[in-house]
């Protein structure tokens, strides 16, 4: 998982599937090395869960505030903020953005696919970190829209 940058991986064959997830920042890691990766097989809900399966549980989806546009990832991919290692991010939270503006990068596949705000307004929240996946209709981006009148 390491070598190929995978925060997450998911198998599934007849009836068996096999999730492994690497702890996010912000769960308690009890060693260096990722703890034992989840195994789920039909029939085990009933049994015992395993003692470490709520300390692996990903935090809740984040939720959007009602006066927030949100923008959101068109592919799945790896998240970037900047267009280079090292170079500066191509937004800042409180930074005012234009539509069309380019907002991030998300590569697929070894493209580097530019992700442009379809809303003008001031950037409130990026809901994803640098280096991240992300799926199809992952939020990335909060907006506070402009009010022209």
């Amino acid at each position: 998982m390491s070598e190929h940058n995978l925060e997450e991986f998911e198998y599934s064959r007849g009836d068996l599937r096999i999730r492994l997830k690497k702890p996010s920042a912000g769960v308690p890691m009890y060693s260096r090395s990722m703890g034992p990766p989840e195994i789920i097989v039909p029939g085990a809900a009933e049994r015992q869960p395993p003692a470490s399966q709520g300390a692996l549980q990903a935090s809740p989806e984040p939720r959007a505030t009602e006066d927030l546009h949100l923008v959101k990832s068109p592919i799945v991919g790896t998240y970037y903020e900047a267009p280079s290692p090292g170079a500066e991010a191509f937004v800042k939270v409180g930074a005012h953005v234009e539509s069309g503006q380019t907002l991030c990068i998300v590569e697929a596949m070894k493209l580097m696919n530019e992700i442009e705000s379809d809303e003008s307004g001031e950037l409130i929240r990026i809901f994803v970190e640098n280096g991240q996946p992300v799926e199809y209709g992952q939020p990335l981006f909060g907006i506070r829209p402009s009010r022209k009148r």
